[in-house]
């Protein structure tokens, strides 16, 4: 879907050239008088949504974290479904990952040291490679650029992939990006909910969030069939200002939810939420880390200052995402809580 596709007068639908992406509401409404949508928000469809997203591969691949939290100056220390990991960068920027515990008595790796592009273990000196040594078998590990991700095949009980699924994204030359990441009391399934869930977004955040409107939210509730949710909605931007999108939510895989622009300011830009299990299956305490990326583009020549400002722009998009993971952690959480008390 392109913004050709749009009516003419629809806030989703952006003009080219010069002009500013901004627009001024008219006949805005204050948050206690928007429609409801409580009865859009069939919890049927929701489930449905979910159930769909936890049917769909994941290769093993799990998200631990940002690229640009591993340097090749120190190692870097994850839990992922209850196992500890270490991952650290070889001379040449290549990744490694592999067990957190030093197979000689157990020493946390994340507290080594990288020389060389070898780890070495600060409490007698074995150092690893990234090659299979006795007693530590290495980890398949990717860098998309944006993202890392470590395959484990015990914890994910799935086929293995060669590599994770990632999902499309705007060239890396021509995009912003950002990573954000928050741990909550909660399951993977919580997190990706909560993504599924487009309607609560102006009620939920109206600081972000005005005008939402979900287009294709199905006939009825046995009817649905949709893969993704189309929302029209506008970016809040100061009093009366907003930048109007159209937006589609889908999940590509049982722990991931992406948010595309598909017309309007941006178009083609992305948020990825990655949810990655913290804790082993089962845990009575669950802990979940969100890991969420933001790939932004955009057209516009001015888009090019906004490249050459990533460094600055970066903490106002993470600032950003803090926001509003704060109120769907607080969603995530209490579904979880719901689930776990019998009723």
């Amino acid at each position: 879907m392109t913004p050709r596709d749009l009516p003419s007068d629809h806030p989703g639908r952006a003009r080219r050239g010069p002009a500013l992406p901004l627009r001024l509401r008219r006949d805005a409404v204050a948050w206690e008088r928007q429609r409801p949508t409580w009865q859009d928000a069939r919890p049927a469809r929701i489930a449905r949504s979910l159930k769909r997203a936890q049917a769909r591969p994941t290769g093993n691949w799990y998200v631990v974290g940002s690229s640009a939290d591993l340097t090749a100056r120190a190692p870097l220390g994850r839990t992922v479904a209850g196992t500890e990991i270490v991952l650290w960068r070889d001379d040449s920027g290549v990744p490694h990952a592999g067990p957190g515990a030093c197979p000689h008595l157990g020493a946390p790796l994340k507290d080594s040291t990288v020389r060389c592009g070898r780890l070495v273990c600060h409490w007698h000196g074995l150092a690893l490679d990234g090659t299979a040594f006795p007693g530590w078998e290495p980890w398949p590990v990717h860098d998309d650029g944006v993202l890392l991700w470590v395959r484990l095949d015990r914890a994910g009980g799935e086929p293995p992939t060669a590599r994770p699924a990632v999902p499309a994204r705007p060239r890396g030359d021509g995009a912003v990006s950002a990573v954000y990441t928050a741990v909550g009391s909660c399951e993977p399934e919580d997190i990706v909910a909560n993504r599924l869930d487009p309607w609560h977004g102006a009620w939920l955040h109206p600081y972000s969030f005005v005008d939402l409107t979900v287009l294709d939210d199905g006939p009825s509730d046995a009817g649905d069939t949709d893969e993704a949710l189309v929302v029209d909605v506008s970016f809040k931007v100061a009093g009366r200002v907003v930048v109007p999108v159209r937006a589609a939510f889908d999940a590509p895989d049982a722990r991931t939810v992406v948010m595309r622009i598909v017309a309007g300011e941006g178009t083609g830009s992305v948020v990825e939420t990655h949810a990655t299990p913290l804790t082993r299956p089962g845990a009575p305490r669950p802990r979940t880390a969100v890991v969420e990326a933001v790939v932004a583009a955009s057209d516009r020549r001015g888009f090019a200052v906004a490249r050459a400002l990533a460094p600055l722009l970066r903490p106002a998009m993470r600032a950003a995402a803090r926001r509003l993971w704060q109120d769907d952690l607080a969603y995530a959480e209490r579904r979880h809580a719901l689930r776990s008390t019998p009723h």
